[in-house]
């Protein structure tokens, strides 16, 4: 089964514009990620997408592959898929750009979804105990039915725990995807829906037009840089990291 794995990498960010360029160590954000990414040997190619000229030119100028995407797009899943189809691939990955410690056990968790020839889309989820966290709205949470597949996802503490001595454990979305190709070329294909809109959550386009999300548990949680306040605690953690 032919993979490929792509980073959508924007310049733009509303709590931290350029942030993939600014440096981590010796390399810029969207490097690590990119290499790290190379370096689990999971993936045929390894692709960052992007629509800012010196993204690409750091990707290309230290040995990498990059590729230019035209057009303004919504999300990171309407920025791959632009590119995809001109891709040899059956399976791809949506890496995220700003997480620059890849997640190993969750890729290679994710690509062995897709040996099961009914799963279509798959993502990661990891269980959240602390009450800050379940009722954190940039959490998002997600309750999957007993063969594993998404029901649904919310920016609100789901389930309800009407019944306080029920056991149910909050999952947290980790929002890496993998995509059977044809599948994912549909996504830009199919309106916006209400829910979508309303959670402002992408995947839910998925659910209610029919398609299932298969949900991984990983038990390892990337760590996101959305703010200048997380790339000084990933330079903290890339010191113990770097000496592991």
């Amino acid at each position: 089964m032919k993979s490929v794995a792509l980073i959508p990498a924007r310049y733009g960010s509303t709590r931290f514009p350029g942030k993939l360029l600014q440096m981590l160590g010796d390399k810029t954000i969207i490097r690590h990620t990119y290499e790290n990414t190379v370096l689990t040997h999971l993936f045929d190619e390894v692709i960052v997408i992007t629509d800012d000229q010196r993204i690409f030119n750091e990707i290309i100028q230290n040995g990498g592959y990059a590729m230019m995407s035209q057009g303004e797009f919504e999300s990171g899943s309407d920025r791959i898929a632009s590119v995809a189809e001109r891709l040899d691939t059956e399976v791809v990955i949506n890496v995220q750009g700003d997480e620059p410690f890849v997640n190993v056990q969750g890729l290679r968790s994710l690509l062995s979804a897709f040996d099961d020839e009914r799963v279509q889309v798959a993502s990661l989820m990891t269980p959240i105990n602390e009450e800050s966290d379940i009722l954190n709205p940039n959490y998002v949470k997600v309750v999957a039915s007993c063969s594993g597949n998404a029901m649904y996802f919310s920016r609100a503490p789901i389930p309800f725990r009407r019944n306080q001595g029920s056991s149910v454990a909050y999952m947290k979305h980790i929002g890496i995807y993998g995509y059977r190709k044809d599948v994912l070329l549909q996504f830009p294909t199919l309106e916006k829906s209400p829910l979508e809109t309303t959670e402002m959550l992408e995947q839910l386009r998925y659910l209610e037009n029919g398609i299932s999300i298969r949900m991984v548990v990983t038990d390892e949680t990337p760590l996101s840089i959305d703010t200048p306040e997380d790339l000084e605690k990933a330079k903290e953690f890339y010191k113990k990291w770097n000496h592991m």
